[in-house]
């Protein structure tokens, strides 16, 4: 059984990561390049809300025994299994967490442009993931309570 209070506890620090990068992402990429804050300040944002993410993700597989994951991205792919994402939605979480390894350990290579453009194309799918998590979960005080 899921522990309700610490899901909504990073749920909601999720929710407001995504508030900031959606700041971020309003910015046209000349203005964003040139704000000396807005780049460092989104890549920690994104890095942690990623970490959110598969803090929440982690936390379901274990609490309802879903099957262990691999690896980040496998992460989603279990909660998939499960019928908690969809899988239009898995696919794009997949591929935050593959930007996650690459904000990690790749950090010096990463194109601030590209950073840019996942804000903008990418960051809704942490709403989709919020939804879905307090779907499958009503006691979390989401849809279906």
């Amino acid at each position: 059984m899921v522990d309700a209070a610490r899901l909504r506890a990073v749920l909601s620090r999720l929710t407001a990561r995504r508030s900031q990068l959606a700041a971020y992402a309003a910015l046209d990429v000349e203005a964003y390049l040139a704000d000396p804050q807005a780049v460092p300040a989104s890549r920690y944002h994104l890095l942690t809300a990623i970490e959110d993410a598969l803090a929440v993700a982690n936390h379901v597989i274990a609490a309802e025994g879903y099957r262990a994951p691999v690896d980040y991205a496998d992460a989603f792919r279990s909660l998939a299994e499960a019928g908690v994402l969809a899988p239009e939605l898995t696919g794009r979480l997949e591929q935050m967490a593959g930007f996650r390894n690459l904000l990690v350990h790749e950090y010096a290579k990463v194109d601030d442009r590209r950073v840019h453009a996942f804000l903008r194309r990418d960051v809704e799918d942490v709403d989709g993931f919020v939804a879905a998590v307090l779907a499958a979960f009503p006691e979390l005080g989401g849809k279906g309570e």
